[in-house]
């Protein structure tokens, strides 16, 4: 099932109501990251390496194991000889588009990773949307000046610094 909807606003009062603008910010944000995050799964394996930088050389090297911006590699403790923790396994985590999910995970498997989990994404969240971007652009506002959420140079979020 597939639906669509559309946000509609008032210039006027996006324009003259700060409190409206940021309103309409995070519904941006939610509705953007939400959309992007359906397209992706998180996905985790336990790799074998010398150290975290070598793990992800594997990884960056190898096609669709990327991530949206490279893998985060940490350790994975274990139990060793008299009670301490140990390390032997690092953990990958990377994005994966759904449709290249089962050839991910081959290639993980293949290049030593196991215990892979899976688990689909609810939302990912860029730095700024790009439709807050056109919007504040069809408002005649700069984004530098606009503050929302405490940010951007202490203007307020009408961009002209008045509350």
């Amino acid at each position: 099932m597939e639906s669509q909807g559309i946000l509609v606003a008032n210039r006027k009062s996006l324009l003259e109501r700060p409190q409206l603008l940021e309103i309409v910010h995070e519904l941006i944000e939610r509705f953007d990251g939400h959309l992007k995050a359906e397209q992706f799964y998180s996905v985790i394996a336990n790799m074998r390496g010398d150290s975290p930088e070598a793990v992800a050389d594997v990884l960056l090297q190898a096609p669709g194991l990327q991530g949206l911006q490279g893998p985060t590699v940490a350790n994975v403790y274990n139990r060793g000889a008299g009670g301490k923790a140990e390390h032997h396994y690092y953990a990958a985590t990377i994005c994966v588009r759904k449709k290249q999910l089962y050839g991910a995970v081959k290639a993980l498997q293949k290049l030593g990773g196991s215990g892979v989990l899976v688990q689909p994404m609810t939302y990912i969240f860029d730095e700024e949307p790009e439709r807050w971007g056109q919007l504040l652009g069809k408002l005649g506002l700069d984004p530098a000046k606009v503050n929302i959420n405490g940010s951007n140079n202490g203007h307020a979020a009408n961009g002209n610094g008045k509350h």
